[in-house]
């Protein structure tokens, strides 16, 4: 198992750290309301899904 041979300094950790970013939401436009949904999913204000209703809301 490989174990480090020196002690990694603050200043080190928290730039390999900060490289850690959370990417945004993919939203795609809802082709009857035009509301924003998730992708390969169901409009949750309409209930369409594939030009077809799945969901009664």
């Amino acid at each position: 198992m490989a174990v480090p041979k020196r002690k990694m300094s603050r200043s080190n950790t928290r730039s390999r750290r900060a490289q850690w970013k959370a990417t945004p939401v993919a939203t795609v436009a809802c082709p009857q309301c035009k509301s924003a949904k998730l992708p390969h999913t169901a409009c949750s204000v309409c209930g369409t899904y594939n030009g077809r209703q799945v969901i009664e809301v």
